[in-house]
Formats: C-alpha cells, structure tokens, sequence
C-alpha cells in the first residue's frame, strides 16, 4: 500500500506539471471587429459629410471582423491573420490580407515585426519596450478564464488601450503589438469599442516548431522610433488634408 501511495503521489505531481507547462503556450485565436462609424465620430477634422458618407456606408455591415492569431509560450510570441486570405461572412469575397506579423522575443528582449503599409513592406527591429501599464481591479470571464484589466495608451495615434488578461496563464504575450502583463491578453478594447479584439478560443500545445519571426523578401527596415516616426507624419499628412488615415494604417 505504502509504494502504491508514492506511485499514486508521484503520477499526480507529474500531472500537474506537465498540465501547468502545457498552459504556458499555445495558440489563440481572435476575431478583431472595426467599428468604422465609430471611428469617424471620433476624427475632428473630417467634415460631417465625410462622417455620414461612412456611417452611410458601413450602416448594413457595422462590425468589419477579421480573424487573427496568436502563438505563445513564455520565451516569445507571434501574432498575425489566421490565413493569407480573409474572406466575407457569407463566403461570396475574397481577398489577400497584408503582410502582418509582431514577434515577440521575451527571453532576448527583442521585437521583429513585418508590416505591409502605405505601399511597402516594413520590418521593425528593436530593444522590447513595454507599454506602460495601469493594472484595475475590474475582473470578467472571457473564453473560460477569469480576466483583470489594466489600461495604456498609444500617443501616436491618441488612443486609449483597454487590455483583459488572464492570470492563471502567466505568459506576458497578447494580440496586436500590445504584451507585458502578469497573464496572457485575452481581449483589447481600442478606444473604448472603436475596435474589440476578443478570443474565441485557446489550444494549449507545444509551439516551438513554429514560433519563429516572419523573413519577408527585401522589406525596409525600420527601428522603432523610425516606425513611430512614419506613423506620426502620415497621420498628421492625413489630418492636414481632412481624410481618415486608418483606411491606410492599422487602428
């Protein structure tokens, strides 16, 4: 009896550990919603016209949905579409999604990010700078785990950033170029509903096989003050002509 116990003991520590292992990587997957009259409603400098043209137009479809994914582990993660090609709701369209990747690298401290925008094809390569992140006291299920919040904001493109993260999943990874929290993010909220990229579903799995930074052919390569530099002078380009940057750049 008294071996049985220690073999019984020792099966069940052996459980545990390999499950606890098994829930520090994996894959999520998201779906990413635009809410494009939303975005609009917030851009100052476009006229009314051009608001109510958008509204006009987005009033039969209001949530623009793209599906997204994320492999993580606690060393690195990758973020980008789920496929090469995004197709409508009803299956009748098609297209090429652009080039997105954001690589993680949470051991070296490194970002490799691969971005298709404004006609080329970037890659950003830097020191890991996380964002600074204010922890709440808010707590909600989201895709089986008990999530708490913590906000940020992106002064490039005067955003406020709400992130949800699970903290029985102690992976600092999350969607978009958004990581650094005691738990991986399980939904983004952009400015308050403009954007909600929330998870469908987590597979817990061995990924190091296919954890590796995109290899685009000859992009342009930025580091991130160069990439913040872009965005900041496109968007004020933009405001200057009165047009909504974000049919071009990421919100």
């Amino acid at each position: 009896m008294h071996m049985t116990r220690i073999i019984l003991i020792t099966t069940l520590l052996f459980v545990a550990l390999t499950t606890q292992a098994q829930q520090t990587e994996g894959v999520v997957n998201y779906t990413r919603k635009t809410y494009w009259a939303n975005v609009s409603s917030r851009l100052t400098y476009l006229s009314q016209e051009q608001k109510d043209r958008i509204k006009n137009t987005y009033k039969n479809f209001n949530e623009y949905k793209e599906k997204m994914k994320l492999t993580f582990s606690p060393s690195a993660s990758l973020y980008g579409y789920e496929s090469d090609v995004s197709e409508s709701d009803d299956g009748r369209w098609s297209w090429r999604n652009k080039a997105l990747f954001f690589y993680r690298d949470f051991d070296k401290e490194r970002v490799i990010d691969v971005e298709e925008l404004l006609g080329k094809t970037y890659s950003v390569e830097d020191s890991l700078i996380l964002p600074k992140w204010k922890i709440g006291n808010k707590v909600r299920e989201i895709a089986g785990h008990m999530c708490l919040n913590a906000t940020t904001s992106d002064p490039v493109k005067n955003q406020q950033i709400t992130a949800w993260f699970a903290q029985d999943i102690p992976v600092a990874a999350g969607p978009e170029r958004y990581c650094g929290l005691p738990g991986l993010i399980l939904e983004l909220d952009i400015n308050d509903g403009d954007v909600i990229i929330e998870a469908n579903s987590i597979e817990f799995k061995p990924v190091a096989d296919v954890l590796k930074p995109a290899k685009p052919k000859k992009p342009k390569k930025l580091d991130e003050k160069g990439y913040q530099t872009l965005i900041g002078s496109y968007i004020a380009d933009q405001v200057k002509a009165q047009q909504n940057p974000y049919w071009e750049l990421r919100y």
